[in-house]
């Protein structure tokens, strides 16, 4: 009977907090956002890669003069003039740090151990010379603000992860994705984003985000990885090539024909690491050519010395691996996803084994599964 009545009243939360979430808007999540950050079409990769450091994001939309451009999937999104309506530029398409990886990686596939990799010459080409390099770059999007969460989810829990959003559009009674738009000024929608509005309101949201990632079907079979004798450039290689943006760096086996140059399945195996292309945002250009002969481990462990060094902190403070256990609810996930500032949280067992992975993604799919599942 008390087992019934806890049922119930968690059935009757989660379906308060369904509702209370179909309320909201993308508008809702917009409130805290700064201005967008750009760089123009003409901005070498070296000046992308410093603006995505000094805004400490890893994605930013090519700006470009209207009239001359095809955009991203032949969408059309303009900034006009407020008062005019006169169009000012026109949004090509995004950079990400994993295209600006897979720039540098296809130099790399013609050198010999990086020797003959010219880095400066590499990152002296046009942010739009790489524009669609990988996948996420040929998708831009908007999303009306009137939009509801619900439809936002469904969005983004299909691997789309980021959003324009119009601060002041001619699309008001439209929801959903536009290929076509004109405003005056845009916000840059994430999933990080849906996720610290989550968190901010977990009270309200509480029924839904109390379930394990076990239970809601978010361990794969298959976790793609590299091991700790892997060498950076090679590691770059294979991220390029499976379009990965990170991966689990796992403890290399006794097995003297495991090949440190490919993908491996890690699950199973110890986690002691993950590589990402965000790591070589922190990695200044200068340095990056030497240390793309290293393994991937002492790589992550420079980046972070030096990140340390260069921000006047004392100490040594290596990246913290941030892991869940299969039995983790949804909610303590997502905590430990925005206060890691990590777009996968990787589940392991009670030996530290990699179990699977948990992306941004997956938690907002097993959401929006979630208030599919509590619709009144």
């Amino acid at each position: 009977m008390q087992k019934a009545m806890d049922t119930n009243g968690r059935n009757h939360e989660a379906i308060t907090g369904a509702q209370w979430l179909r309320e909201k808007k993308v508008k809702d999540i917009m409130l805290e956002k700064r201005r967008l950050v750009e760089v123009p079409y003409t901005a070498s990769l070296a000046h992308t890669l410093n603006a995505l450091v000094a805004n400490r994001v890893v994605a930013v939309p090519v700006a470009a003069p209207p009239g001359h451009w095809i955009g991203a999937g032949g969408s059309m999104i303009m900034q006009s003039d407020k008062n005019t309506g006169a169009v000012r530029k026109h949004y090509i398409g995004m950079v990400t740090m994993l295209d600006i990886l897979a720039h540098i990686a296809d130099q790399l596939s013609d050198s010999i151990n990086g020797d003959e990799l010219d880095l400066d010459k590499r990152m002296s080409v046009p942010v739009s010379s790489i524009i669609g390099h990988c996948l996420e770059g040929l998708s831009l999007w908007t999303l009306n603000p009137y939009t509801s969460f619900v439809d936002c989810m469904e969005v983004f829990s299909k691997g789309i992860h980021r959003a324009l959003v119009p601060v002041e559009g001619h699309t008001e009674n439209i929801s959903g994705v536009e290929l076509a738009e004109s405003a005056s000024s845009y916000r840059m929608l994430t999933q990080m984003d849906i996720l610290r509005f989550l968190r901010a309101h977990t009270a309200q949201a509480q029924g839904i985000l109390s379930r394990s990632v076990g239970e809601m079907g978010a361990v794969p079979e298959y976790v793609f990885g590299v091991t700790s004798h892997t060498k950076v450039m090679d590691a770059i290689k294979c991220m390029r090539t499976a379009a990965l943006h990170a991966v689990p760096i796992v403890e290399a086996s006794e097995d003297p024909q495991e090949d440190h140059r490919q993908l491996i399945n890690g699950k199973g195996r110890k986690l002691i690491g993950t590589f990402s292309a965000t790591d070589l945002r922190e990695c200044p250009i200068s340095l990056l050519q030497s240390w793309l002969c290293i393994d991937v481990m002492e790589f992550t462990e420079n980046v972070s010395t030096w990140t340390v060094s260069a921000s006047g902190e004392l100490g040594h403070s290596p990246r913290e691996l941030v892991t869940c256990h299969p039995e983790k609810s949804l909610g303590e996930v997502i905590e430990k996803a925005v206060n890691g500032q990590v777009h996968r949280v990787w589940v392991v067992d009670k030996q530290g084994l990699l179990v699977g992975i948990v992306s941004l993604t997956d938690i907002l799919r097993m959401i929006r599964v979630s208030l599919s599942s509590f619709r009144s």
